[in-house]
C-alpha cells in the first residue's frame, strides 16, 4: 500500500500512532467525543516524524461539531493538518476554497488551510512513498525491453540465439 493511516480510540493507541507506528496518516473523529485530549509531546513527535493529521470535514458539517478538529489544530499548530471530505454522497463534497474556508473554521490560518489541501497532501504521498524506498534514496522498477529488441521486431533465428544468451 502507498497510504498507512491508523484511527486511534484510545489515548494510549493514539501516543502509540504518533511516537512509534510507522503511519502516515493519524485520522481523527471529528464528531465523536474522544475519550482522552490531545497532548502536544506526541503531537509533536509525530510532526517531527513526518506524520499528518487528517481532519473530515463532511461529517463536521453534517453534525456541525468541530470541538476535535479545533483542539488538535491548537495542539499541533496548523502543522502536518490534511483536511479531506469523508463524504458519504457527492452533495456533502465542497471545492478547493470552500475548504480553505473551512480550515479558518477548524482553527487554521489562510495559508495553513491553503497548505491543508495542497502542499500537505503531496507530502503525505510523498512520505508514503519513501516506506517503499530505501528512505527515498533507491526506487526500483521493472525496465521494458527497448523496442528494437521486441520479440516481434527480431527475426525467429535471432530470437532463438537472444534466448539462449
Amino acid at each position: 500500500y502507498d497510504l498507512v493511516a491508523v484511527y486511534p480510540k484510545t489515548e494510549k493507541l493514539f501516543h502509540a500512532a504518533c511516537m512509534t507506528f510507522d503511519v502516515d496518516v493519524i485520522c481523527v473523529a471529528v464528531t465523536e467525543k474522544q475519550p482522552f485530549f490531545f497532548k502536544r509531546s506526541p503531537v509533536n513527535g509525530a510532526i517531527e516524524r513526518g506524520v499528518f493529521f487528517e481532519i473530515s470535514y463532511a461529517p463536521a458539517i453534517r453534525d456541525s461539531t468541530i470541538a476535535n478538529s479545533i483542539s488538535l489544530v491548537e495542539m499541533c499548530k496548523g502543522k502536518n493538518v490534511i483536511v479531506t471530505s469523508g463524504a458519504e454522497k457527492p452533495l456533502e463534497l465542497r471545492g478547493p476554497y470552500d475548504i480553505g474556508n473551512l480550515g479558518l473554521l477548524f482553527g487554521l490560518s489562510e495559508g495553513d488551510g491553503k497548505s491543508a489541501i495542497s502542499t500537505n497532501c503531496r507530502s503525505v504521498h510523498l512520505h508514503g512513498e519513501t516506506r517503499k524506498t530505501a528512505l527515498g534514496i533507491v526506487h526500483t522498477m521493472k525496465k521494458d525491453q527497448p523496442l528494437t529488441e521486441r520479440q516481434e521486431d527480431v527475426p525467429a533465428s535471432k530470437r532463438a540465439k537472444i534466448e539462449t544468451a
